[in-house]
C-alpha cells in the first residue's frame, strides 16, 4: 500500500517544480511548463482518494526530475530572446 504525502512533501514539490519551471530560457517553454505545473497541483490539492493523490505524487516526482534535465539542456541551447521578453525587461528597468 502506498503511503499518502504529507502536504508538506506536496508544497515542497510544487516549489521545487516552479523553480525548475522557472529556470527554462525559452519563454514558450517556461510559461507552459509553469501553467502546467499549477494545472497539475490545483488538480493535486483537490483529490481526496488517497491512493490517486499517492500515484498523483509519484508521477509529479518522475516528471520533475525529467523537467530538471529539460532545463539544463534548454539552458545550453536556449537561444535568442522574443520580442515579447524584450518588452518585459524595458518596462522593468524603468519602473525602477
Amino acid at each position: 500500500m502506498a503511503t499518502t504525502p504529507s502536504p508538506r512533501a506536496i508544497i515542497s514539490l510544487y516549489s521545487s517544480t516552479l523553480r525548475t519551471a522557472r529556470s527554462f530560457s525559452s519563454y514558450n517553454f517556461r510559461n507552459y511548463f509553469l501553467q502546467r505545473a499549477r494545472e497539475d497541483f490545483r488538480n493535486m490539492q483537490a483529490e481526496k482518494d488517497p491512493v490517486r493523490l499517492s500515484l498523483a505524487y509519484n508521477e509529479a516526482v518522475k516528471e520533475l526530475t525529467v523537467l530538471r534535465r529539460s532545463a539544463v539542456i534548454n539552458q545550453l541551447y536556449g537561444g535568442s530572446r522574443l520580442a515579447v521578453e524584450v518588452q518585459n525587461d524595458v518596462r522593468t528597468r524603468g519602473d525602477t
